[in-house]
């Protein structure tokens, strides 16, 4: 049997009740995250261009897809389009390894729901599959892909998306097979935009997903489709990462190693390998009282140091370059503490552009993926060291865990606590609820109109 039609095999048969629990509950907070995450992005620009866009092309249509935030409907891809990039605003989503599937499969599943009405049961599974998919194939193959340049939220993200799509629409598994199959020729996605500092990896995302739809709507109606789509001699695994395909290994891994209980949540708006350097800058600047800095080393693993725009030293211009470079992730942190949305994108700051000309960032294969050892010299010779071990199990937050910070930056982004409240409720009532009551905790961001 080939890969796509075990993976298949698996995703149609989900059903609540045969999912772990834990699994269950990971998917809620996952769906906590991103609508919470999403409110709090709302004043980022980067919705209202993809709002723009996707009403040129798609226009407004009545009774489909609600542009979050906006109010106005449109069709599902365009939602897909707009509503992704409401919740990468913030670079705080989730992440599954390297790949941010959250801000792709929830716009999309959203989108299905309210504009299709299909019934709210289907959510968690339809969820669950898109993650196990996309999660079985990051985790297997990102170490190959992303030094080659392809960035996993979009290689990975829209054969994720198909496989949450095919089993919102209850597909059986040949039409599931194709739909993964097509999505495979579909993808790509590079790491460009990050080490230029611009904005298209803020909209890969919505790509990702209505490219998905695509793949699993072709399949639906009835397209021929690569049954060696993975594995075959022009297949994704060595088209892409150069290796061959053990489709026992993988096959075996579903509804085993579960990809759900992987994900990770970002306390900090920055790139995901930040996140650690950050935490550590904070403790190290509680050491240094103030001291001055005569220069920083930071040691991090060489896959997160190569990953694009990492190195960055600026000068910078958007916040783009800001939340990936890790020099001035560090530099921002030692001098002004805990990183917001005001700090990453304050460009002109003297101080923090002449320490990260004293930082020195070290590729070094002894330190773990999600670690970071830093060490500072201080004008008065002293020399302190911070090193912080982290793992995905560290930033695998529970769901009131969740719920607090995207409350906190609320708080932050002047976001009406009731809409909080309406996304709490919603996720905890699951499936006995509508998606109505995330369309209207969005409207809240929309005081001059009375969306219910």
């Amino acid at each position: 049997m080939t890969l796509a039609a075990r993976i298949a095999r698996f995703t149609s048969a989900l059903e609540a009740p045969t999912i772990p629990p834990e699994v269950l509950e990971k998917a809620r907070t996952c769906l906590l995250n991103a609508y919470g995450i999403g409110l709090g992005g709302h004043a980022t620009p980067y919705a209202p261009v993809a709002r723009r866009a996707a009403l040129a092309m798609e226009g407004e249509v009545p009774k489909g897809a609600t542009l979050l935030g906006d109010g106005r409907t449109t069709t599902i891809g365009g939602a897909c389009l707009a509503n992704a990039a409401l919740f990468h605003g913030r670079a705080q989503e989730d992440t599954c390894g390297a790949a941010h599937f959250g801000t792709i499969l929830i716009p999309l599943l959203t989108a299905l729901l309210e504009a299709r009405r299909y019934p709210m049961a289907r959510l968690l599974p339809a969820l669950v599959a898109g993650y196990e998919v996309g999660g079985l194939l990051e985790k297997a193959y990102a170490g190959y892909t992303t030094p080659s340049g392809f960035r996993s939220s979009a290689l990975y993200g829209v054969i994720a998306a198909a496989a949450a799509a095919a089993r919102m629409m209850e597909f059986s598994a040949a039409q599931t097979a194709a739909a993964l199959a097509n999505a495979v020729s579909f993808t790509g996605g590079v790491l460009q935009s990050f080490a230029d500092g611009t904005d298209e990896w803020r909209y890969q995302v919505g790509q990702a997903g209505l490219t998905g739809l695509a793949a699993a709507e072709l399949a639906r109606a009835g397209s021929v489709s690569a049954p060696l789509a993975f594995e075959g001699k022009s297949g994704l695994v060595r088209a892409f990462a150069g290796q061959d395909c053990d489709v026992g290994k993988l096959a075996a891994s579903l509804g085993d190693d579960w990809a759900m209980l992987r994900v990770a949540f970002k306390p900090y708006p920055v790139c995901a390998f930040n996140q650690t350097p950050v935490i550590a800058a904070l403790e190290l600047r509680e050491q240094l009282a103030g001291a001055a800095l005569a220069g920083v080393r930071v040691r991090m693993n060489p896959y997160e140091t190569g990953y694009a725009g990492m190195d960055a030293v600026g000068p910078f211009h958007t916040i783009s370059g800001t939340l990936m470079s890790i020099p001035f992730c560090i530099a921002t942190t030692l001098l002004h503490g805990a990183p917001d949305m005001r700090r990453m994108t304050t460009y002109d700051d003297p101080e923090v552009a002449a320490l990260i000309r004293r930082i020195q960032l070290v590729p070094d294969p002894t330190v773990p993926v999600l670690s970071a050892v830093i060490e500072a010299e201080t004008a008065d010779c002293r020399r302190l060291v911070r090193e912080q071990r982290m793992m995905p199990a560290d930033y695998s937050y529970d769901r009131a865990t969740v719920s607090a910070m995207v409350r906190r930056i609320g708080g932050e982004e002047g976001v009406p606590v009731v809409a909080f409240d309406r996304v709490e409720a919603f996720v905890a009532r699951l499936p006995d609820v509508a998606i109505q009551e995330i369309v209207g905790a969005f409207a809240l961001l929309q005081p001059e109109q009375a969306f219910a």
